[in-house]
């Protein structure tokens, strides 16, 4: 395997948990029949494991995802300070208090990253196609999606994945991100915390903006 056939694959799966042969193979750009090959080896080196995965009728496939060896292909310091810092304000903090941290620092960020803007100015849709710029500035890979009645934000990748294994408690961050530019909870109807593939959340056209 090529040194850098085996990077794009690993660093895909960094980005983009629970992923197809056939999505790796789009991401890095060969074909499945090779991927396959290539994740084997990895598999076989430990870097990554596959879940069987079932929808309905029909074979099942499998989906691949970075194991703890393979995240140590990265950089990991900062990953490891964060994690250590996190699991001592558990052990020495309630957990109303942790709860109530990581939404200051939610409401915080928000703040921060809008105080130029004066989103009364702006339309729900306009709103989201900022908050889909701003996620995107902070490590997030977003799609929006529009239907007739709704909006869909779909998170494809998740900054804090590896972080939010252990504390899930980190996700209050994009969910108080949404709700800040929406003026309104949004409803989380996908997780990658849960074993999905992404993290999607809806917004009713319906809400009203404060």
């Amino acid at each position: 395997m090529s040194t850098n056939t085996r990077e794009r694959v690993l660093r895909t799966l960094l980005l983009n948990q629970r992923r197809t042969v056939n999505e790796l193979a789009e991401a890095v750009d060969i074909n499945p029949i090779s991927v396959r090959h290539h994740v084997i080896k990895l598999e076989a080196e430990g870097l990554i494991q596959s879940e069987e995965e079932r929808h309905g009728v029909g074979r099942p496939h499998f989906v691949y995802s970075l194991t703890n060896k393979g995240m140590e292909q990265f950089p990991q310091r900062y990953l490891q300070l964060t994690l250590r810092l996190l699991q001592h304000l558990k052990t020495n903090l309630s957990e109303k208090v942790i709860g109530e941290i990581f939404q200051e620092l939610a409401e915080g960020i928000a703040g921060e990253l809008t105080q130029d803007v004066d989103l009364e100015d702006l339309t729900l849709h306009e709103r989201l196609q900022l908050l889909q710029e701003v996620l995107t500035s902070e490590g997030f890979m977003v799609n929006l999606q529009e239907e007739e009645d709704n909006f869909y934000i779909i998170e494809a990748s998740c900054p804090y994945h590896h972080v939010g294994e252990d504390h899930p408690e980190i996700c209050v961050v994009d969910r108080e991100l949404i709700a800040h530019f929406v003026s309104s909870t949004p409803q989380r109807i996908e997780c990658i915390l849960d074993g999905d593939k992404q993290c999607k959340y809806l917004i009713k056209k319906t809400v009203e903006i404060e």
